[in-house]
C-alpha cells in the first residue's frame, strides 16, 4: 500500500489485481502502532474486543462507548491506516434511524474510515442508508458472533446446501446494498470460493479457506496473547503472553532480591549536597 491513507477503491483494484488484503484486529495504540508499522492493508477495531480486553465471554455486552473508545485509540497509533469498525450488538439492528445515528457516531467521535456490520437481508435497508450518508460499509456474514445465542454457539455455517446458498445469497444482498467489502467468517473453503468469485467487492476470509481476497485474524490471537482455547482457523505467529509473563517474573525475582534497580538505573546528586543531607537528617550515621 502507498504511504497515503487507502481507499475503498483500493481495495477493489487489489481485488482485481488479484493481490490479497492483509486485514488484522486491533484495539489500541500500542497495538495499532505495531501494525500500521507491519503494513498491513486494513486495521479492524471490532466488538471481539468483549473477550480479547474486557474479559467478557461474547461480544453482546459491548457497547456503543466501548467501541468509540477503543477506536480512538486505535487511530491514534494508526493515523495513516484505513481503519473500520465494529457497530456492536443491537446498535444497529432495532431501525434504519438508529443505525444511521450510530454509525455517524463511530465516523465522528470514533474517527474510522468506515464501520461494519453482521447480518445479510435483515440488513440490508440499514446498509443502503449508511453508504447512502457517505460512509463506507462492510459486511459479516457465516457466523455472526454477534447472534451466537440464535446460533446455539461458534458453529461453522453453510453445510447444508440450503444453508450455503442462503449465505451466497446474503453476500449478493449486501454487494446491492452497497457495501464495500464482506467479511465472510467460519464457512466451508468452497462456499467462501463461490463467494468471492461471484461478487465484484473483496471477500475477506477468517476461516473461511484461501481462495478469499483476504484474510483477517485478531491480533492477540496470531500473536498467542491469551491462554484459551483458538478456534482451529487460527494460526499463532507468536507467544507474547509467555514473553509477558517471563519478563514480570524476571522483574518480580528482582525486586524481592533487590538487585533492582540497580546503580544504572538510579539517579545521583553530588557528593557535597549528599553528605549535607545525610548529616542534617541522618546525624547518628544510619542509613
Amino acid at each position: 500500500m502507498p504511504n497515503s491513507k487507502p481507499t475503498i477503491h483500493d481495495f477493489r483494484a487489489m481485488k482485481a489485481q488479484n493481490k490479497n488484503i492483509v486485514m488484522v484486529t486491533a484495539y489500541d495504540y500500542p497495538a495499532a502502532k505495531a501494525v500500521a508499522a507491519a503494513g498491513v492493508d486494513i486495521i479492524l477495531v471490532g466488538d471481539s474486543l468483549g473477550m480479547a480486553v474486557l474479559g467478557y465471554d461474547s461480544t453482546i455486552p459491548v457497547t456503543m462507548d466501548d467501541m468509540i473508545h477503543h477506536a480512538k485509540a486505535t487511530r491514534r497509533g494508526a493515523p495513516n491506516s484505513f481503519i473500520v469498525t465494529d457497530l456492536p450488538f443491537l446498535s444497529y439492528q432495532v431501525s434504519v434511524a438508529q443505525a444511521l445515528r450510530n454509525a455517524a457516531r463511530l465516523v465522528q467521535e470514533g474517527w474510522c474510515d468506515a464501520v461494519k456490520l453482521e447480518g445479510g437481508r435483515n440488513i440490508a435497508d440499514q446498509v443502503h442508508a449508511i453508504v447512502e450518508a457517505g460512509i463506507p460499509v462492510m459486511g459479516h456474514i457465516g457466523l455472526q458472533p454477534q447472534s451466537v445465542n440464535q446460533l446455539g454457539g461458534y458453529k461453522v455455517q453453510g453445510r447444508t446446501y440450503e444453508d450455503a446458498r442462503s449465505i451466497i445469497e446474503e453476500a449478493k444482498i449486501l454487494e446491492q446494498a452497497g457495501c464495500f467489502a464482506l467479511v465472510v467468517e467460519c464457512v466451508n473453503a468452497d462456499v467462501a470460493d463461490i463467494i468471492a468469485t461471484q461478487l465484484t467487492i473483496p471477500v475477506i476470509g477468517i476461516g473461511a479457506g484461501k481462495d478469499c481476497d483476504g484474510q483477517v485474524l485478531v491480533l492477540h490471537d496470531l500473536l498467542g496473547m491469551h491462554d484459551g482455547r483458538l478456534p482451529k482457523f487460527v494460526k499463532t505467529y507468536g507467544n507474547v503472553l509467555d514473553e509477558m509473563v517471563q519478563g514480570v517474573s524476571a522483574y518480580a525475582a528482582e525486586v524481592r532480591a533487590t538487585t533492582f534497580p540497580a546503580a544504572e538505573h538510579t539517579y545521583s546528586i553530588s557528593v557535597d549536597v549528599r553528605d549535607r543531607l545525610r548529616k542534617e537528617f541522618q546525624p547518628d550515621g544510619h542509613h
